[in-house]
Formats: structure tokens, sequence, C-alpha cells
């Protein structure tokens, strides 16, 4: 199918941008000038842009079972639109410049789950809010043995406290139907597994439960 995008990189003109803010989280000022869908050129336009890089998100599923494997930690952003900030959430870790992303999962489900996975499957990418950020999040789902999955995880160092959960996909689905998953990445990977489940299944020789 051919892209709709009319226009491309060629037809922005950029400048140098001009870091405003380094630390945890860097910020960049965008000046630019792009075509318009009526023709010409638009005048120089200014955007902050957040520069945190690019991250990954595993949702381990265990076949066998039909469980599905997530994890709850607090997310200060949360607090200003929820009843409760702490989350339930897919694995998930910054990918820090490498774009050997499934080892970055692997590592991050040690950390986060001290969980090994056995096959990973791309899913999905994602820009998380390209209106003010470079972030493109890489989702994966995980084969994994989740009978023994459970306990307390996380990088004392790093200020993580990670409780995990085991649950059958229906019952992901239904805290999905009733928001209380509502952070992008968990909503996406749950909704293709619902789409694809079918699928992988016959791709790993597993019965449908």
């Amino acid at each position: 199918m051919k892209p709709v995008a009319q226009f491309n990189h060629q037809d922005v003109v950029l400048d140098e941008p001009e870091r405003c803010y380094n630390k945890f989280f860097k910020i960049d000022l965008y000046r630019f000038k792009h075509a318009l869908f009526a023709g010409g050129q638009s005048q120089t336009i200014q955007r902050e842009i957040l520069e945190r890089g690019h991250a990954v998100a595993v949702l381990p599923y265990d076949p066998a079972t039909d469980q599905v494997l997530l994890i709850e930690q607090i997310r200060i952003g949360a607090l200003a639109t929820k009843d409760s900030p702490w989350l339930l959430e897919c694995i998930a870790g910054m990918a820090e410049g490498s774009e050997d992303y499934e080892g970055v999962v692997r590592k991050e489900a040690m950390e986060e789950a001290g969980l090994a996975l056995d096959e990973l499957h791309y899913m999905t990418s994602y820009l998380s809010s390209p209106g003010g950020s470079t972030e493109r999040l890489y989702l994966y789902l995980a084969k994994a043995d989740l009978s023994q999955a459970g306990g307390i995880y996380g990088l004392p160092e790093e200020g993580e406290d990670i409780k995990v959960h085991v649950m059958p996909f229906r019952d992901a689905l239904a805290r999905l139907e009733n928001e209380e998953i509502d952070n992008a990445a968990t909503v996406i990977s749950l909704q293709w597994l619902a789409l694809h489940k079918a699928k992988m299944l016959a791709q790993w020789h597993a019965q449908p439960i």
C-alpha cells in the first residue's frame, strides 16, 4: 500500500537543534520550516522537543495457561488524573542508545520480574508523543513459563519497587476494558495479542485455551 504522506525529510528545513535542558531528560529547541499542503513554505516554527531516547516493552505470555505477566509500580505522572498512581504495565525500559532491543528486553525482564524469557516476537513500534518527543517504543511479545513467576523486584538504586502480577489473559482484557489499564504500551500490547493470539499459538505449536 502506498504511504499517504506526500512529503518527506527533504521538505523540512531544519536549523541545528539547541539544547535547552540537559539532565535525566533532555530538551532541545527545534527551529524549522516545512512544505505546505497548499504549496509554498511555512514560516519558521519553534518547538521544544523532549529527547529521552527510545524504549522497549515486553508482554510475557504463557501459552500453556493463557496467562500474561504485568508489573505494578508507582508512576508519579499518573497522580494528576488517576485515583492511584500505581499502574499495571508491561515490563519496559530505556534502550539507552542500544539498537539490540531484544537484549534490552531480556535484561529488563530479569531486573523487573526475575523472568527469563523464551522466544521473543516483535509486535510493533510507535511514537509515544511525536508533537513533543522523539521517543519511539518497540513492543515485543514473549513466550514464557509463568508457573513460578511472582514476587517483588526492581533496582533499589534506581528507586524501583515493582510487584509482579500473573493473571489470565481474559482478566487483563477486562482491566483494559474498564480503563484500569490505560498506559499506551500496555494497551497496545494487549490489543495486539487479542488480535493475533491464534496466529501466535499456531506458531508456537500450542493448543488454544
